[in-house]
């Protein structure tokens, strides 16, 4: 799902004094748009249920953090605009009734209606994203140094917020069963295997989900279904000696399949030549 961070006004398109454009663009440059545009889009899958199981491919940490602590910003404000809603009320009257506008006497009371509605769903969410049983969080890194801090800087401000998370994965990690020799590959396999060892003793509670480093880019729905079986059973790296071995029985496969072709392609020319 891809969110568009530009903000929908179709709520209050029914209200005059909301369809300038001037009200468009304060809304645009509102900071954290982005993480609001992106809560908002989880409130209507909240309302919606149209899926059993819905997966948020969220930005780098300090954007995710944003994004999780919005629901908590955004309660208190909303209990913060119903206590004054008394006042609002009656600015909002006093307003409407100078600049002449009939019929808008109700702008506070449709504001404090979509303010109460809003406010129920957020709370929603809060206790759906608190709910270990309905919402976990799977970490995703790489063995190096600042993967490990962001993911601890992670894990630490997800138990603030208590919400659950028990897996991390651990990408384009180097076997040493793979490195075949190469000194680059064999000092890539001594670093990354310092900090694999950090991520066991800071997480040895977690579930930690290893995924290879692989020769291309995992694009497509094919590719993706065989990367993420190692999501579910622990990936088995082949030593580099036996995937060359298996590489040159492919390849010499593939040399005895086009030289059958050659031949039955020459058979076919001759065949034709006797006639």
């Amino acid at each position: 799902m891809e969110v568009d961070p530009t903000p929908d006004t179709s709520d209050f398109e029914q209200m005059e004094w909301a369809q300038d454009s001037f009200f468009t663009e304060l809304a645009s440059s509102i900071p954290g748009i982005d993480e609001a545009m992106s809560f908002a889009e989880v409130l209507k899958q909240v309302q919606s249920m149209d899926y059993s199981t819905i997966v948020f491919d969220t930005a780098p940490t300090g954007h995710t953090l944003r994004l999780l602590n919005f629901p908590t910003l955004l309660e208190k404000g909303l209990n913060k605009l119903m206590t004054l809603k008394g006042t609002v009320g009656n600015m909002m009257g006093q307003v409407t009734r100078m600049m002449g506008m009939s019929g808008e006497e109700n702008v506070a009371d449709q504001l404090v209606g979509k303010l109460e509605g809003m406010l129920d769903v957020v709370r929603k969410v809060n206790e759906q994203f608190k709910d270990p049983e309905q919402t976990t969080f799977v970490g995703v890194c790489i063995p190096e140094f600042l993967s490990l801090y962001e993911t601890e800087r992670l894990v630490q401000e997800l138990a603030k917020y208590e919400i659950d998370v028990r897996n991390i994965v651990i990408n384009q990690l180097i076997f040493p069963e793979a490195a075949g020799g190469s000194r680059l590959l064999e000092a890539r396999v001594r670093m990354q295997q310092k900090y694999l060892q950090q991520f066991h003793d800071l997480y040895e509670d977690f579930h930690l989900v290893k995924m290879p480093l692989l020769e291309e880019e995992v694009r497509g729905v094919d590719a993706l279904r065989d990367f993420s079986k190692n999501l579910m059973t622990p990936y088995k790296p082949v030593p580099a000696a036996a995937a060359a071995a298996g590489s040159r029985e492919a390849q010499l496969e593939a040399e005895v399949a086009q030289l059958k072709a050659r031949v039955a392609e020459l058979e076919a020319q001759l065949a034709a030549a006797k006639k």
